[in-house]
């Protein structure tokens, strides 16, 4: 119930913000999530947290892909180049900056597959949301063009999420965001060290019990009982009905063996049996401290190719100083997401590595669209300084980065209200990646590409100077064939 809010609210945001282009949108939303439903239901997919975690993020991507078509397509309008002239640009010049961010995530998706359970959720959900954004949109679009054949387009209602044609010195304050970043990131680490992170059974090793009870359960009287058995700490949540529980007991000492390990089992199972007489087991697992260790081991390598993976695709779309500029912006709110497991005490298990997945694809696809509008610009404003082109290009991608962000938090803001107990943290922390992502785009990622790339700006501009006036000198042979054409 929690997600049909969130989802209710996203399509109600399109809707008052986009008019007749938002239904647009709010259709392909709707088609994407039951695509999605249809495919996780033929591949028999379990519905986890994970897997939530890859329905959040691949909406997330449909809204993002949806408002970049209605913003560069309003954009378009303002140039008054004619309906299907602002409308065709606007898809086309729309369609570059999606495939980019979505290819990211789908590398990154791939090689988590392994990992978090979520991954083959959002690696659907990618896919379905290009087809629906790209083809569905496109085709509605067309079919509206073809009945009502407008003399003007209007993309919009008079309500904006943030004013339009805003001029923002950015770049001015580029080294306190990068201090202030470099500082954060720092305390993070040194909080994930001391006093260190709150590591759950995955990681650290214990014993997982789901259990029915024959009538709803109290947890807090439940995990009195528990504790008193002499079996450590131990978790009740519920999960599910108020019947079902969810028990996670410490790793107790002295069970590395198989055969210690079972024992515990067995005093946990009767200790359950004790307290709820009639007690239903539906899942044992068992986890030594080795096996958790291997599990983290192998989630910080994933993450690790993952990035350089990244970092190769964008340096061979883009250029080597915006591939540096990604991966360290996205470095460093990964750190600072560590640090806020630390300063919270919140529970860090596979879950948290799915909700870190999340944040990652929301860090990377705010990055690529305001690069994308970066290296459009360098080509449109040669003689114009680095500073001045990311400053510009910034402000012009801005409404869609603050709706996208918008739009991301109506949807994940009901799980934190009243999801429940078994989705509150991981929506807590989606949420707080979701307001680092956003202000690292423009604070940490903008500032490293101008640090890196005044240089090579230099010399793409003399180059590019001297491609104009090769393009000049042929000019006057072409320009009474381009005549007709650029009149048509």
């Amino acid at each position: 119930m929690a997600i049909a809010a969130g989802f209710t609210l996203v399509v109600g945001f399109m809707l008052a913000t986009y008019g007749l282009f938002g239904a647009f949108a709010a259709i392909a939303l709707i088609v994407n999530l039951a695509l999605t439903l249809a495919g996780l239901s033929l591949l028999g997919a379990a519905l986890t947290l994970p897997g939530i975690a890859g329905i959040l993020l691949a909406l997330g991507m449909a809204v993002d892909a949806n408002i970049l078509i209605n913003e560069r397509a309003r954009e378009e309008a303002r140039k008054t180049n004619g309906v299907i002239s602002a409308l065709e640009t606007g898809f086309r010049r729309a369609y570059r900056t999606i495939v980019d961010a979505n290819a990211t995530t789908l590398i990154k998706m791939l090689i988590l597959f392994a990992l978090a359970s979520g991954a083959n959720r959002i690696s659907i959900g990618i896919l379905i949301s290009m087809f629906t954004a790209i083809v569905l949109v496109r085709l509605l679009v067309s079919y509206w063009l073809s009945v009502k054949r407008p003399k003007s387009l209007k993309i919009g209602t008079r309500w904006h999420v943030f004013p339009e044609g805003t001029k923002i010195p950015f770049m001015r304050a580029r080294y306190s965001g990068l201090i202030v970043s470099a500082v954060l990131s720092l305390a993070s680490i040194g909080l994930a060290i001391y006093p260190g992170l709150r590591m759950g059974v995955e990681f650290a090793g214990g014993i997982v019990l789901e259990v029915r009870a024959p009538e709803p359960v109290d947890p807090a009287a439940l995990r009195a009982k528990l504790g008193s058995a002499g079996l450590g700490p131990v978790q009740v949540q519920e999960f599910g009905s108020p019947r079902d529980v969810l028990l996670r007991f410490e790793q107790p000492p002295g069970t590395v063996e198989a055969q210690s390990q079972q024992a515990a089992v067995a005093k946990a199972r009767s200790a359950v049996q004790e307290a709820l007489p009639g007690a239903e087991f539906r899942r044992v697992e068992a986890i030594g401290p080795t096996i958790g260790g291997e599990l983290l081991q192998d989630g910080i390598w994933a993450l690790a190719w993952a990035d350089l993976a990244m970092f190769i695709y964008i340096a061979f779309r883009f250029e080597w100083p915006f591939a540096v500029g990604a991966v360290v912006t996205m470095f460093l709110d990964l750190t600072k997401t560590v640090g806020f497991f630390a300063l919270t005490g919140f529970e860090f298990n596979l879950t948290s590595i799915a909700a870190i997945l999340t944040i990652m694809g929301f860090s990377i696809n705010d990055k690529i669209v305001v690069y994308d509008r970066v290296r459009e610009n360098l080509i449109r404003y040669k003689k114009t300084p680095l500073r001045e082109v990311i400053d510009l290009s910034i402000n012009e991608t801005l409404t869609r980065t603050i709706g996208t962000s918008v739009a991301l938090f109506l949807a994940i803001a009901p799980l934190a209200l009243f999801g429940g107990p078994a989705l509150r943290e991981f929506a807590i922390v989606l949420l707080f990646g979701l307001v680092l992502a956003t202000s690292s785009s423009i604070f940490i990622a903008a500032p490293i590409l101008l640090n890196l790339g005044e240089k090579r700006l230099r010399r793409d501009k003399s180059a590019g100077s001297e491609r104009s006036a090769n393009q000049g000198r042929k000019g006057n042979q072409g320009s009474k064939a381009r005549a007709p054409l650029a009149q048509s």
